[in-house]
């Protein structure tokens, strides 16, 4: 076995991918390497089974992988903080408590959530997740029809939309869902079947949909869209776009033109060869799509690569698939599968292959080694 002299690995987040490189050293320990988790939630919410739980299909302990413990398996240190900024030539990250941590590699996995227009009390962000199952729940338990809308046209948009609808559907008086997008027409991504059947799920479920309606403002009860029409809604959930934490700009990296770490097929930074990044917050030169799909099929390369760069290997590339297939759900324990295909399978049955492949996700992690220590 290579061994190295004593270096520090900081995991700065618990992300989809970063799981996956936690369990990987966790199976091979490398000797003389010190693991450090940063990351305010003990929990991390997986993506794909959220829509599940608003929809009422799981508990929230069944959608949820343990992170103190993952981070006990791999051997690694839990510092419960968030990253507040980065100075890249330094090698330094300082944390929003105001200390500062060395590293002789570090790997950033920490999304890169919606940001709305303005901060209102009424509008809730997708991420972090736990303002949004708050309000769900909340939802849930209305009295009243309340006017409910959703910003962002995307299959993360439609699924929260028709999961919401589906967990509301036996209330006196349901929520009225409106869905809000930019652009001319829902899932630009997707084959035109698959758009036709989701539109189809949508109207069944009685939800009105807005395209090319760009939400500028959420004044209290409302929003505001482009062309100046002012909309009631008691609560907006925001699931468009994607927005790189701020800090990120006086740290050194290179990032693309939104702001995003850009990175080399390797997932290392394309300025700086002790920086990798995964998920959201990676800009790839394959332009892989920013989704939970992307980082989870990341975390097998970035976790043999973090280990190779330590040793002074040569690095793996990760090459996602041109066409990678997504099952998306509506709610009513069905889906459509959506592969680049002009085709749109959809059923009960693509629901349960869909539930088998997300328990097996999160099984995978938290069948693991419990937690062998708390936070600092």
């Amino acid at each position: 076995m290579t061994t190295t002299a004593r270096k520090r690995l900081l995991l700065v987040g618990g992300g989809h991918a970063h799981v996956e490189v936690l369990r990987a050293f966790g199976q091979r320990p490398l000797p003389g390497l010190e693991i450090v988790l940063v990351e305010p939630q003990a929990r991390m919410v997986y993506s794909g089974m959220l829509p599940g739980w608003i929809a009422g299909h799981y508990r929230r302990t069944e959608i949820e992988i343990d992170l103190i413990g993952l981070a006990g398996y791999a051997g690694a240190r839990w510092i419960r903080a968030a990253a507040a900024g980065l100075d890249a030539d330094a090698a330094r990250l300082t944390l929003d408590d105001g200390r500062t941590l060395a590293y002789d590699r570090l790997s950033l996995n920490i999304g890169a959530p919606p940001r709305p227009p303005a901060a209102a009390s009424h509008v809730i962000a997708v991420k972090p997740t736990g303002p949004l199952l708050a309000a769900v729940d909340a939802l849930a338990h209305e009295t009243r029809a309340a006017p409910v809308a959703i910003v962002g046209g995307g299959a993360g948009g439609v699924e929260l939309a028709l999961a919401l609808a589906h967990r509301c559907r036996n209330r006196p008086a349901p929520p009225r869902l409106a869905l809000f997008t930019r652009s001319p027409a829902l899932l630009t991504d997707h084959p035109q079947p698959v758009r036709r059947y989701l539109i189809r799920a949508l109207t069944i479920a009685g939800i009105t949909v807005h395209t090319g309606q760009a939400v500028v403002d959420t004044p209290p009860g409302a929003l505001v869209t482009a062309d100046g029409r002012r909309i009631a809604a008691e609560r907006v959930i925001w699931a468009a776009g994607a927005e790189a934490p701020a800090w990120l700009a006086g740290s050194g990296l290179r990032r693309d033109d939104d702001g995003f770490v850009q990175v080399a097929a390797t997932l290392r930074s394309s300025s700086h060869e002790t920086v990798f990044a995964g998920g959201d917050l990676a800009s790839t030169p394959a332009g892989a799509p920013r989704a939970g799909v992307t980082a989870v099929r990341q975390g097998r390369v970035l976790a043999a690569n973090l280990r190779r760069s330590v040793q002074g290997r040569r690095l793996r590339r990760f090459d996602p698939p041109r066409h990678a297939l997504a099952l998306i759900s509506t709610g009513d324990r069905r889906a459509v599968a959506s592969r680049g295909l002009p085709i749109a399978p959809a059923g009960h049955w693509l629901w349960r292959i869909k539930d088998r492949i997300d328990r097996r996700f999160v099984a995978r992690y938290n069948g693991l080694v419990e937690s062998r220590g708390g936070p600092e």
